[in-house]
């Protein structure tokens, strides 16, 4: 610590901090507009220069360190003279326009004239006459008004990592722009927003957003309801209206958001919504109150078990709705109906996660946090996009690139952190677990593992050393389709390495082989003494806002609250006591068994006509189904199906949780009134087990909370009070724990993380002359999971507006096919047209198709074989034929 005078005052602060922060920290404010607390000092605006005794010159307080004894003036005659210079030189060159423009009430540069009494500028000379780059979908950018703080600039490239934007030309003509000039929708721009956020002019706006004056609306925190990643954000309303989206500085995201986050929000209001409950009568939807609707369900539900027993009901909880919600979805069931057939979208990725790692480890989740990856030494990407599926932690990939981490990508696609990899290994899909043997083969061969580590932290060892005496690097590199040399280099990299962090999604889990694949990684973690370890870890990246919250509150067929055992007697007496009935201790049906086997379906939140393999089979089960009740924000391709549909409330209507990636339990909150009659799910839930005669009188969802963290045992210390302004990650034990940022830093959960040996086996189906292609799938940046959401957001749409598929330039030459061509892809299980999208992303023979679109659906195509432990699908290979549709005359 040391001690300084400001403004006649003494403080004592942090020898380490600048004098711009010992301000901040003791209320005292400093006008800035190039600053930001998360970049290196710029000090090019020159805004917050302070006068320091003993110094001839004014100095910038943003970059000036604090000295013991140091004497400040931040507000002194000659300060407020050179600030009001500043702003007077900037306002002479701004365009005079503060009565029409958009960012009226929260510009800095105006507010700053305001209080510094700059009413117009003294400078007259020539202004910018630039022109408007309005060619991106999302926002645009006004150069005229740009003050050159930079801000925009650095934003994008040290913390996205993008660098679509930098400083053009010199003197009075320098303006923000894109290297090429030709504008943003021709740079390397992904539309994240975040330069937008930062702008503290009117120099950078959505297009998007409705209009209004700052002073009429109000902000909220909340969490955003799209990926895994959990990033914080405000929601801006307006009466009962959402109208901006702002990245806010959470633990998971740093204040950036992606495109979606920042821009993904007109779907709130949509007039599309679901408003009140509908009854399909004679083949056709008719309005209904929700006492009809409700009295419908229920009657059902008593019919059903009454003729055919409590196992011929079954319910799809969601990873889209809060904790609250998908808790209660599984009292409904178990308490309230008295099966275990309940399950959701976990099935169809991240299953295998939850078997394997809890095979090995004891737990099926991320080890390590977010954040952590900024001081990895090795960053191992297999099987996941990130820049697309998981943007924010992409973004800090990149930074720790900057900062000197090696980064290994092993992927069937050149996806964008390829480009950044220090070594890509472009395997065959299908092919996960034979890549993994084989660095574990080299590791072994050269003793590169963690002697000590093994001893003392992990058992069966030696069982997996035997079963990789096989896989070596050439006969791997033969199987995977790569170079021998750099899975060598991988291997080592990995292995020489004192923290390394492996990160992974879909790519490796839907494949027939998933668990054992998860069971690889976990095996080269702890092989290398990785696991237990900050800024290392096995990492699985969960691809919605909750589906880790959703497997946590016992969404699955075989796990109470806390993936605690159905058929475990001590657990089953233990609920049975907190819910005061008999529970069943038989494990329930998986997804793709409940629909081929029960009565009546209840589905919240989830839209398996997208999501499931083999889509023409759902079809068919959902239609063999005697009663179908869908409960969501809009009609489905699924609702379209269902007997009852239930309109209920988006994230932004309700409180409640989610829990994101990292095992971070943060606040959800309401924002808006419910749109039309829709309700909140918990309240829906509620009203049905009432009606049942299982009463609840939930008051607030907190209420809920406290039961949940009264019966799981990993959210035992979790409450609204604990996570009001920033989240705790499970897991939290008790009301004084803080929760856990890393796992097993004492002791892996099981005990000793287990050794557990696997083999490459080949993917359900192979490529044969009917079916010579191999088809992969998965996602894209611009749109999200079955477009539920973002198939409502013109701007996204417009950027992605249908599917397509990835062909080679080899593959398409063969096929005498050409881009935007369309063509007819068979699997043996269903056909789709499709334009053709030719690209060296994919290699000869392989193809890929975003699954999201309903229209050339993807899941018309793909393999329900699943694996044999989890029941995942293998959603990641399939065999096709492609045609070139012929044009008639």
């Amino acid at each position: 610590m040391v001690n300084i005078v400001i403004n006649g005052k003494q403080y004592e602060v942090h020898e380490d901090i600048t004098v711009l922060q010992a301000c901040k920290e003791n209320g005292i404010d400093i006008p800035t507009l190039c600053y930001d607390e998360r970049l290196e000092p710029d000090s090019s605006c020159r805004l917050c220069v302070v006068e320091v005794e003993g110094k001839r010159n004014l100095i910038t307080s943003c970059s000036l360190k604090v000295e013991d004894g140091m004497n400040i003036e931040t507000h002194s005659k000659k300060v407020i003279k050179a600030r009001k210079d500043i702003l007077d030189l900037l306002f002479s060159n701004h365009p005079n326009d503060c009565l029409t423009c958009e960012k009226s009430g929260n510009c800095k540069l105006q507010n700053y004239c305001y209080d510094y009494n700059v009413k117009a500028g003294s400078y007259k000379g020539e202004k910018r006459n630039l022109p408007i780059d309005d060619s991106n979908h999302f926002y645009y950018h006004d150069p005229n008004k740009c003050i050159l703080c930079g801000k925009c600039v650095r934003v994008c490239s040290d913390l996205q990592g993008t660098s679509a934007i930098g400083l053009n030309e010199r003197g009075f003509r320098t303006h923000v722009g894109t290297p090429s000039k030709n504008g943003l929708e021709d740079s390397d721009c992904v539309s994240c927003g975040n330069c937008v956020s930062a702008c503290p002019v009117g120099a950078l706006m959505p297009k998007s957003r409705e209009s209004f004056r700052e002073w009429e609306t109000k902000s909220t925190l909340t969490t955003c309801p799209y990926c895994g990643v959990g990033c914080q954000l405000e929601l801006i309303t307006k009466g009962n209206q959402v109208v901006d989206s702002k990245p806010y500085k959470g633990p998971s995201n740093n204040g950036l958001l992606c495109v979606k986050g920042k821009f993904g929000y007109p779907f709130i209001n949509h007039p599309d919504r679901l408003k009140t409950p509908l009854i399909k009568k004679n083949g056709k939807f008719e309005e209904a109150s929700w006492e009809e609707a409700l009295n419908l369900i229920v009657s059902k539900i008593k019919e059903t078990k009454e003729k055919y027993g409590a196992n011929a009901l079954g319910g799809f909880t969601s990873a889209r709705c809060t904790n609250e919600e998908n808790y209660l979805f599984q009292k409904l069931f178990r308490a309230a109906i008295g099966t275990n057939n309940i399950d959701h979208c976990a099935r169809l990725c991240h299953a295998s996660t939850v078997s394997g790692l809890a095979t090995t480890l004891g737990s099926g989740a991320m080890t390590n946090s977010i954040n952590e990856v900024l001081d990895s030494d090795v960053i191992f990407i297999i099987g996941s996009n990130t820049t697309e599926n998981h943007p924010v932690i992409a973004t800090k990939m990149k930074q720790a690139k900057k900062k000197g981490a090696k980064i290994i990508v092993a992927d069937p696609r050149k996806i964008e952190l390829a480009d950044k990899a220090d070594i890509f290994l472009q395997i065959k899909p299908g092919t996960n677990i034979a890549v993994l043997n084989g660095m574990m083969n080299y590791i072994i061969e050269n003793e590169l593992y963690d002697k000590d580590y093994i001893e003392e932290r992990t058992e069966n060892f030696e069982e997996v050393k035997e079963s990789l005496i096989e896989y070596t690097p050439e006969k791997v590199a033969e199987i995977c389709g790569v170079n021998k040399d750099d899975i060598i280099k991988a291997a080592r990299m990995y292995a020489e390495s004192d923290k390394a962090g492996i990160y992974y999604a879909m790519g490796i889990t839907q494949h027939i082989t998933g668990t054992n694949s998860v069971m690889a990684i976990s095996n080269l973690a702890l092989m290398c003494g990785n696991v237990g370890k900050e800024n290392a870890g096995v990492n699985p990246l969960r691809g919605q806002n909750n589906v880790q919250g959703a497997c946590d509150m016992g969404g699955l067929p075989s796990d109470l609250p806390g993936y605690q055992k159905v058929f475990k007697e001590e657990i089953a007496e233990k609920f049975e006591k907190a819910w005061g009935v008999s529970l069943p201790r038989e494990v329930g049906m998986t997804m793709s068994e409940i629909l081929d086997s029960v009565k009546m379906l209840y589905i919240m939140g989830e839209n398996p006509m997208l999501s499931d393999p083999d889509i023409n089979h759902v079809k068919h089960s959902l239609e063999r189904i005697d009663f179908l009740v869908v409960q969501d924000i809009f009609l489905t391709e699924t609702a379209e199906l269902a007997d009852v549909v239930l309109p209920a409330a988006s994230f932004a209507e309700k409180d409640g949780t989610f829990t994101n990636t990292e095992r971070r339990v943060q606040r959800v909150r309401k924002v808006i009134e419910s749109i039309g009659d829709s309700k909140a799910d918990w309240q829906i839930l509620m009203e049905i087990m009432n009606k049942l005669g299982y009463p609840q009188k939930y008051r607030h969802p907190s209420e809920i909370m406290e039961e949940i963290a009264s019966v799981t045992p990993q959210y035992g210390g979790i409450t609204y009070d604990r996570i009001e302004t920033e989240g705790i990650q499970w897991p939290c034990l008790d009301k004084d724990h803080p929760g856990t940022k890393y796992l097993y830093k004492d002791a892996i959960a099981r005990g000793k993380g287990l050794f557990f040996p696997v083999y490459h086996t080949g993917s359900a189906e192979t490529t044969d002359k009917e079916y010579p292609y191999i088809l992969t799938t998965g996602r894209v940046l611009y749109q999200y999971h079955t477009r539920t959401m973002t198939g409502r957001v013109e701007k996204l749409n417009e950027k992605v507006p249908e599917s397509y598929i990835e062909i080679n330039e080899v593959t398409a030459n063969k096929l005498g096919v050409k881009d935007s061509e369309k063509v007819k892809v068979t699997s043996r299980r269903g056909s789709i047209d499709i334009k053709v999208k030719v690209t060296d992303i994919v290699e000869d023979n392989v193809m890929f198709i975003p699954f999201h679109f309903a229209e050339g659906a993807a899941n018309y195509l793909t393999n329900t074989k699943a694996d044999s432990a989890a029941k995942i699908p293998e959603l990641k290979v399939a065999a096709v034929n492609v045609e070139k549709i012929q044009r008639s005359c």
